[in-house]
């Protein structure tokens, strides 16, 4: 059932640092063209820095782990693919579907395989009114038992940043701020929270993450990354159109997966499509980031 690209497997196999990579941000995160192009330049952003890129989907039920050219450019353009959390993989596998991996699935699958090394935009977390929905994401669930190391930039800003961190706590997951001690929030640079460690160096991260694993400590470690400043939207402004849109959601009854896709696109709209080109850029930046810290935890093992 599982399907790893010889690629991939050639570098697992040879000691070769290799990044995972979701594809829900293919199908649900932005509009195509933009998700393929966005998709096809991460993989070449992690492979000039020495790493091999595995995006991970699940294809006629089958999970494939590091997929080709052609079929990101399937995912970007195919409607009807499942958002896949963990509780989906064996539905949509059963099944024999097409599934677009969250960072829960992409954990789960990247960890089946040996792969430690994980970039993506933002990770999903508490949501805003959760004390009543307890609408809470599987990623930070995921975070405290799977041995994956997810870098982002920080919980998506439309989440309780506050009740996110508190669960992250709650769950033994260390959060790193990557030359920062503030918590990066998505599109915006950082939020009024602290981290739990400040490290300068890909190398610094590296060494935290397998003196981790070197104690059995069972888990992922978060490591954020801030979006650059010239990328970075206006802290107050964002959070005025986020409210708009959490508004709007509301109104309209989305909840439970749909949630996150509707928020994005409808802040993508109110920001005149800011709010993508800032979500492109730092995804970029997570993946050279990831692709370092790789190849720096392939050096340490």
């Amino acid at each position: 059932m599982l399907i790893i690209n010889q690629k991939v497997k050639d570098a697992l196999e040879n000691h070769v640092p290799v990044v995972a990579l979701e594809s829900t941000i293919i199908s649900h995160g932005m509009p195509y063209p933009q998700n393929v192009k966005t998709a096809l330049e991460v993989e070449k952003i992690i492979e000039s820095e020495g790493a091999v890129a595995a995006t991970i989907g699940i294809i006629d039920g089958n999970p494939t782990i590091g997929m080709t050219p052609d079929q990101i450019e399937e995912f970007g353009k195919r409607k009807g693919i499942s958002k896949v959390s963990k509780r989906d993989i064996a539905v949509v596998c059963a099944r024999r579907e097409w599934g677009a991996t969250t960072v829960s699935a992409t954990m789960i699958l990247a960890n089946l395989v040996g792969i430690k090394v994980f970039a993506t935009g933002g990770i999903g977390g508490v949501h805003r009114g959760a004390t009543t929905t307890f609408d809470i994401s599987r990623d930070l669930e995921e975070l405290g038992s799977t041995p994956v190391n997810v870098v982002c930039a920080g919980p998506k800003a439309i989440l309780d940043l506050n009740l996110t961190m508190e669960y992250l706590e709650t769950k033994g997951v260390t959060v790193i701020g990557y030359n920062t001690d503030y918590l990066p929030a998505f599109y915006i640079r950082e939020s009024d929270l602290k981290v739990d460690v400040n490290c300068k160096t890909p190398r610094e991260i590296a060494e935290l993450i397998k003196t981790k694993d070197d104690l059995k400590l069972n888990s992922g470690v978060l490591i954020t990354n801030p979006i650059a400043k010239e990328d970075a939207l206006d802290k107050e402004e964002t959070e005025k159109i986020i409210e708009q849109a959490i508004t709007e959601a509301d109104s309209q009854g989305i909840k439970g997966k749909d949630i996150t896709p509707f928020l994005l696109k409808r802040i993508s709209e109110l920001t005149n499509g800011e709010s993508l080109e800032s979500n492109i850029k730092l995804v970029y930046s997570n993946a050279k980031l990831a692709a370092q810290i790789a190849k720096e935890l392939t050096n340490l093992e």
